[in-house]
């Protein structure tokens, strides 16, 4: 069996859930979030605990069982507490500042690079140099500072550009003339 499938969901206090063919509709004090999940799953809920099942030991079963749970676990925490994913931005003259729902990128280039924040998702600049990406969606907040940190990924010899907080680089190092 799934260790994480078969993991209880607690259900806190002001959070509702409802899951009706192939849709899990979570509400929460921060918000609602829909996901799509597969309709084979057996999703139960009693006393403030949600559990998923699976109906076999089908294979395809099996792989569903606990993405399905994992992503409920998620969109509970999400409209509860939220995410966040923070970001350093190491490099001289990089920096990062805020223009209403734009993230202003001066990285290098002969020009500074534009980020509109995506619906739901914000983003907080601290200082110059740190970057916080916060939502109630996991998915989003993840692929939003991805792209973030696309724009300039830390290179291999020096470790400048965008990174995650506490994310290690390791460093070449250069070429040695004789």
């Amino acid at each position: 069996m799934s260790r994480i499938g078969r993991m209880p969901v607690t259900i806190p206090a002001g959070v509702e859930i409802k899951a009706e063919d192939g849709m899990v509709t979570v509400k929460g004090p921060k918000g609602e979030l829909k996901q799509a999940i597969s309709k084979d799953m057996i999703i139960e809920q009693k006393d403030g605990v949600l559990t998923v099942a699976r109906p076999s030991e089908d294979k395809l079963h099996k792989s569903m069982h606990g993405l399905t749970r994992k992503l409920i676990s998620n969109m509970v925490i999400g409209v509860t507490n939220g995410f966040t994913k923070n970001l350093e931005i190491v490099g001289v003259g990089y920096r990062a500042a805020k223009e209403g729902n734009k993230l202003v990128l001066n990285l290098g280039y002969s020009h500074p690079v534009e980020i509109e924040d995506p619906e739901g998702i914000t983003t907080t600049v601290e200082g110059t140099t740190k970057i916080a990406v916060s939502g109630i969606d996991l998915q989003k907040v993840g692929e939003h500072a991805a792209n973030i940190k696309k724009v300039r990924s830390p290179e291999p010899y020096k470790g400048k550009g965008v990174r995650y907080a506490g994310e290690y680089i390791r460093i070449k190092e250069g070429k040695t003339g004789k």
